[in-house]
């Protein structure tokens, strides 16, 4: 019989419902539970498209002997980590202290009935292997300690509640801003960059945008060595097998140093900041490379991730079949059978097929090898057609691909998620002349306007016709900022109330407007054990750091000195944390950036036609400390962003409170 997961919209509950374990979604039912029979909490925190958290079910969750020692023993609870990242990050920061190492999913808790935990980890089996204990072993332990030495496990709770209070930061009133922790960011960078492969750890490595972010960004202001490291990591990362070569679309990360084997899953919230990335790449550099591959994600993401009611799913899984990877990856035979002996002659050699398997010693996940001029040369052909050739073989081995069975899609739609990838449409389209990509952007909006904001709030997540969950920093943050983006690629009225909107109800539900900062959850959110409020990056940027340079930004576009105001204030709550170790806070070092010099605004303003080509120059010659609307006549534009009308375009430049004199050629933008 199913569980009480069966009625739940959360794909990877969903994927628990049938499990023998008498599993609980959170909520008041189970924790109830808990505190009326005495019993320790079993909570599960996982997601669809967890390679690992689908072994551990088939391995415990699935076993009958296992579910009826969990039943037994304990209250369980399963969590979607997407739908409840406040849970998540609560947890997680309790598995590092309880086990003194970094967490990740599955992630397995124990909880006394008031929600503290007091033992955790991640993936654990069945019996004894991987140098984990059995499962059914270690809850007999867990449990005897509940009942048997219950004053130890509430002294450590006590412990663990003031250790995870005491990681929130406190605000340094006296700290005086300055520009060494850009520097010294640039420097620690430096020393963990690897010079032959890229990216800045050993295996596994992660693609870590917020850190590429910063770079382009020092770049952008004369940093050679900032520019040498993000573009040789770019550069490496979309060669390797992290990227799908046949269909688009970066998976989570790479299990080698090589960039070439990934963990195959593919989420949505990667996919964007890196489709921003690979457009500033490209206007930097002019390498067809970055813009193929900002090209790459947004094929894969029309094709397979937009949902029919609108917006962006939110991943891919990393199985099929049972087998990770298994989608992805070829044998030669099956590369063989599927080309021409010319096709294949070139796409071999371009793609790998002829070095060793690169996966699990029997099969090629495809990365590109060779440059394909070099096998043009080595074959005897030209380039164009070496190029031709290659086209048509990646067109007939995704085509062969396609008639395979696929991995699992969790098909929800998050409102985070979808704003950082309609932020990396919305920048690409601009960055690349892409209207066609701004109007995806755009839809997207809309739809989540439409869907998932009632009553002046916002809602976290969307399947199926139903919008739920209380949104989160994230969520605020996140829209906010894509919605700056759109405005730059395409100013919309609609869009800029919807701004002045979403932030002025990020001041009211998330701002602890005495020590500065954001809150990860609103002010009237279900009381947790604690209350975050995150400021490093993770895989995605700190909500804190987004929402400071959302509302700075925007403070600066509209004149609006309480968002200017609120976003000082999260940056000194931050500041000694900053100072200490500023790679862990990319997104806040943009904030200080900006903080210490304000972004150059620039204001277009007349006819449509007229504008739409001075945009479509400027596009990859703006950096990002440039902040630009083209506002076509006719607009019902804010009291600062209202311009005279006129019948030929002109240019207000402004940098902080120093403006220049209109201007009213192109050539004369100083870019």
């Amino acid at each position: 019989m199913p569980n009480r997961l069966a009625t739940e919209p959360s794909p990877y509950l969903l994927q628990h419902a049938d499990n023998p374990v008498d599993w609980y979604p959170w909520g008041a039912e189970a924790l109830e539970k808990a505190r009326r029979e005495d019993k320790p909490i079993l909570l599960s925190i996982g997601y669809s498209a967890c390679h690992w958290c689908h072994v551990m079910a088939h391995d415990c969750f699935e076993d009958a002997e296992v579910a009826a020692a969990m039943n037994r023993l304990f209250v369980n609870i399963k969590v979607d980590r997407e739908e409840r990242p406040d849970l998540d990050q609560i947890y997680q920061a309790a598995h590092q202290l309880l086990a003194q190492r970094g967490g990740g999913w599955p992630l397995t808790v124990f909880l006394t009935p008031d929600q503290t935990p007091f033992f955790a980890g991640t993936y654990f089996p069945k019996t004894p292997r991987y140098q984990l204990p059995g499962f059914i072993d270690l809850m007999e332990n867990v449990a005897r300690a509940w009942h048997e030495r219950r004053g130890e496990v509430l002294a450590q709770n006590e412990a663990v509640r003031g250790a995870l209070t005491q990681q929130q930061p406190e605000a340094d009133r006296q700290a005086v801003l300055g520009d060494a922790p850009l520097a010294e960011a640039v420097r620690d960078l430096g020393a963990a960059f690897d010079p032959v492969w890229g990216g800045f750890s050993r295996a596994p490595k992660f693609p870590r945008p917020g850190e590429l972010f910063f770079l382009l960004r020092q770049a952008q202001g004369g940093n050679a060595q900032a520019r040498e490291m993000a573009l040789f990591s770019l550069r490496k990362m979309a060669a390797g097998g992290v990227v799908d070569q046949l269909g688009g679309g970066f998976c989570r990360y790479s299990v080698d140093e090589q960039w070439a084997i990934p963990h195959f899953e593919k989420m949505l919230y990667d996919n964007g900041p890196l489709l921003h990335l690979y457009a500033d790449a490209w206007a930097m550099s002019g390498e067809t490379l970055f813009a193929e591959t900002a090209e790459g994600i947004v094929d894969w993401l029309l094709r397979e991730m937009r949902a029919s009611e609108g917006g962006f799913y939110s991943a891919l899984d990393a199985d099929s079949e049972g087998h990770e990877g298994r989608f992805y990856v070829w044998t030669p035979d099956e590369v063989r059978a599927v080309l021409s002996a010319e096709e294949y002659a070139v796409a071999a050699p371009v793609y790998g097929f002829d070095l060793p398997p690169n996966f699990e010693n029997t099969h090629w996940n495809p990365i590109l090898a060779r440059p394909l001029n070099d096998v043009a040369a080595e074959l005897g052909l030209t380039e164009s057609v070496a190029s031709a050739r290659l086209k048509s073989a990646r067109q007939m081995l995704f085509a062969a691909r396609e008639t395979r069975v696929r991995p699992g899609r969790d098909d929800k739609q998050l409102t985070s998620w979808n704003a950082l990838m309609i932020g990396g449409l919305a920048h690409a389209g601009r960055v690349m002349n892409r209207p066609d990509w701004i109007a995806e952007a755009q839809a997207a909006v809309d739809f989540l306007r439409r869907n998932l904001w009632r009553d002046v709030r916002l809602l976290a997540s969307f399947k199926r016709g139903e919008a739920r969950l209380n949104a989160y920093l994230d969520d605020y943050a996140f829209l906010l900022d894509a919605l700056l983006e759109t405005l730059q690629a395409g100013y919309r009225e609609p869009d800029m109330a919807w701004a002045q909107a979403l932030a002025d109800a990020l001041l009211t539900h998330f701002e602890d407007t005495q020590a500065g900062g954001f809150f990860f959850t609103s002010h009237d959110h279900e009381a947790l054990i604690i209350r975050p409020k995150p400021g490093y990056d993770n895989a995605t940027p700190s909500g804190n750091g987004v929402a400071a340079l959302a509302l700075q930004r925007l403070g600066h576009l509209l004149g609006e000195p309480r968002y200017l105001d609120a976003s000082a204030r999260c940056l000194r709550l931050f500041h000694a944390q900053l100072t200490e170790q500023p790679i862990a806070y990319p997104t806040l070092l943009a904030v200080l950036d900006e903080a210490l010099a304000p972004p150059r605004v620039i204001l277009l303003r007349g006819p449509a036609d007229a504008l739409s080509e001075w945009m479509t120059a400027l596009g990859p010659k703006l950096g990002a400390r440039d902040l630009v609307l083209a506002l076509r006549n006719g607009l019902d534009l804010p009291a600062a962003l209202a311009k005279p009308e006129s019948d030929r375009p002109m240019a207000w430049i402004c940098s902080g409170t120093a403006c220049q004199p209109p201007i009213g050629e192109l050539s004369a933008l100083p870019v």
